[in-house]
């Protein structure tokens, strides 16, 4: 294990142990990114076999999502105190036994309470990759090129997802697709010990449950509800759950400045290198999830492919991303990661800016390239970002700035769904309303209005050419939501490359000097260290 010492001016680099290890710590990061897509195409068998409820069936797509959400905080800083690689452990088998629980679950009610737990541990997960990231890595350059690797595993897992599920559900029942992180975690609990180190924060105090309580509280029901906005609109319910979490985190923002010991240390928003990257790395996000919320439906409706299609032509996109992987730490030792970030933002605004020429009855070619150039550009900003975020902290406080990032992350695409996906559905209504067909029944109308698949649907039970003509009316409709969202999200995007190249131009590319890297002295903070 390499470490930092105090006084010396070039960080130690990662010898083979740490590049072993990063192996380690990719493998939760491409099952959590698996495990989502997998689900996906679990549901038709689950359903068949315990019959949920509506109501019961979208508690067990969401209670994850929510319960991650919600503990990472908690969780991140949980690995500062108590050792980032000892709650990766306990994670790891929390979440190995809950997808037992879940793969032989004998109703949707023992189903939801698996899917919870598996939230809580996964929670654990992400954070304590990060933070043993940041401390196994002293080196600038290295450190760039591992949160690359970091980075790909989730989207090696988001590729593989569909076809290994695929796979599985062709030959066995839909329990398989949560027996998929019982191996992954197995391994990781053998071979974590030896390649992982210890690292803990020294002299920090207790927890203060109520900072956990506000922070669970308000990130669940801000999350829930603008999910909700997402999907039924402004109900009173969606704001009052909203309004509630802005209120429940505003109440934990003021107690963590009074706390000696806070569960979230709100000063790092004070660097400035800490909260730019946060902000624009959440605002490219925030675009990026409200345009792909589009293009999946695009493909599956508009083109009419298979969800099986579908996923395989997003795998141009996943290499992509992996290309941007290996690219990014090469450019950014030659030039200021600013300059590589904005030059990546202004590609993946070109690459949005494509979206325009699809025309709702055609155009894969135009898809593909257009995502394949989106995810070029987004990972100079996704890896350098992150990178900054994590070294504009000292070591201890890793875990919980990771956390912070993981959760901003979150919201940002919540919000992103909810707002550009508000958006491109109230134009493709009003659209459509203005262009319907003659012919049509006003009450088939009113659902047509309402999504692009119930238009296809009803378009399908309608006569001969009326039918045709509201499928055409749908798809433009559709089109003309999508080229408003495009035109958006480029916007939002070439917004973040300015505000980049502006506040992060004075950081140097990668010398060797981690302080005149980072910014933060090699002794700001000291930690415990416990080999393995």
């Amino acid at each position: 294990m390499t470490e930092e010492h105090p006084g010396q001016s070039i960080p130690v680099k990662a010898g083979r142990r740490e590049w072993l290890g990063l192996t380690a710590l990719a493998l939760p990061c491409l099952l959590i990114s698996m495990d989502s897509t997998v689900l996906y195409l679990a549901v038709p068998q689950l359903t068949e076999d315990l019959r949920p409820s509506s109501t019961q069936l979208l508690w067990i797509l969401d209670i994850y999502g929510f319960l991650v959400a919600g503990f990472l905080i908690t969780m991140g800083t949980l690995g500062d105190r108590i050792g980032r690689r000892r709650l990766l452990m306990a994670g790891a088998t929390a979440f190995g036994l809950a997808s037992l629980v879940a793969a032989w679950a004998s109703s949707a009610e023992l189903l939801i309470a698996a899917r919870a737990l598996l939230g809580v541990a996964g929670a654990t997960l992400m954070p304590s990759t990060l933070a043993l990231i940041r401390n196994m890595f002293h080196d600038p350059a290295q450190r760039a090129s591992a949160i690359a690797v970091w980075m790909t595993s989730f989207v090696v897992g988001m590729a593989i997802g569909p076809l290994v599920g695929g796979a599985l559900l062709e030959h066995f029942w839909w329990g398989s697709a949560f027996l998929i992180a019982v191996p992954v975690m197995v391994l990781l609990l053998v071979v974590g010990p030896f390649l992982l180190p210890e690292y803990r924060a020294a002299d920090v105090g207790r927890i203060d449950p109520l900072s956990v309580v506000l922070s669970v509280a308000a990130l669940l029901l801000a999350i829930y509800g603008i999910k909700e906005l997402a999907v039924r609109g402004p109900s009173g319910t969606a704001l009052a759950t909203t309004a509630a979490g802005i209120v429940l985190g505003t109440a934990f923002v003021v107690r963590q400045r009074r706390l000696t010991d806070p569960l979230l240390d709100v000063g790092l928003f004070a660097n400035r290198r800490f909260s730019a990257s946060l902000g624009t790395l959440t605002l490219t996000l925030f675009a990026m999830s409200g345009m792909f919320l589009f293009l999946a439906q695009y493909l599956q409706l508009a083109l009419g492919l298979s969800p099986l299609s579908a996923g395989l032509w997003t795998l141009p996109e996943a290499f992509a991303m992996i290309a941007a992987g290996f690219l990014t730490p090469v450019l950014a030792r030659r030039f200021r990661p600013a300059y590589v970030m904005a030059g990546g933002l202004v590609i993946a605004a070109c690459g949005c800016a494509m979206y325009l020429f699809l025309d709702g009855t055609g155009g894969l070619a135009i898809l593909v390239t257009a995502t394949v150039v989106f995810a070029l550009g987004m990972g100079p900003m996704t890896i350098l970002g992150t990178d900054m975020i994590l070294s504009a902290v000292p070591p201890e406080r890793a875990g919980g700035a990771s956390a912070m990032s993981e959760t901003n992350q979150e919201f940002g695409m919540a919000i992103g769904v909810a707002g550009l996906g508000s958006v491109g559905t109230a134009l493709y209504s009003s659209r459509l309303a203005e262009t319907m067909p003659a012919g049509v029944p006003a009450e088939t109308a009113e659902a047509a209005g309402e999504t692009l698949a119930a238009a296809l649907s009803a378009a399908a039970a309608l006569p001969g050419e009326t039918g045709e003509q509201l499928a055409a009316a749908a798809r433009a409709a559709f089109s003309h939501g999508l080229h408003v969202n495009a035109v958006l999200s480029s916007s939002l995007v070439l917004c973040a490359a300015v505000l980049v190249a502006v506040l992060l131009r004075h950081v140097q590319p990668p010398a060797g000097d981690e302080e005149t890297s980072t910014g933060v002295p090699r002794d700001a903070g000291k930690e415990v260290s416990d080999r393995a």
